[in-house]
């Protein structure tokens, strides 16, 4: 089957792929946002326990934590097995300081969601291996 056949007709292939361009693009975006805050003052996210053991201010911490978005972005587009589990990885550690940061709790459930997504995304793309 090619993929374009595929991708009109194969529901494993459509769910690989938006996984996949979500996984993609959402870091990458994210991640370059952090270094101008349009979306959401992102320095607000961070733990106070956190920012306490991170050397620097928090926007510096957030300067890092963009390009390792960016990095695990671009690493599920070439390498999408190992970039979902990087992905998943990193939303385990986002979920862990929204958790110990009051008020969060609902943006905590929503990256929980995006774990099992990404999580759904390394076992569809060990299976097309």
């Amino acid at each position: 089957m090619s993929l374009r056949t595929a991708v009109r007709s194969d529901a494993v292939t459509q769910a690989y792929l938006a996984l996949r361009t979500v996984f993609t693009v959402a870091p990458i975006l994210f991640g370059l946002d952090k270094f101008t805050n349009l979306l959401v003052d992102w320095p607000g996210y961070l733990a106070p326990w956190i920012d306490g053991i991170v050397p620097g201010t928090a926007q510096q911490a957030m300067y890092a934590v963009g390009v390792i978005e960016v990095l695990a972005g671009v690493l599920v587009a070439v390498r999408p097995k190992i970039g979902s589990l990087v992905v998943a990885a990193w939303l385990l550690g986002i979920i862990f300081n929204l958790l110990t940061l009051s008020g969060y709790y609902d943006v905590a459930l929503r990256d929980f969601g995006l774990f099992v997504g990404a999580v759904a995304l390394n076992r569809l793309a060990v299976a097309r291996s």
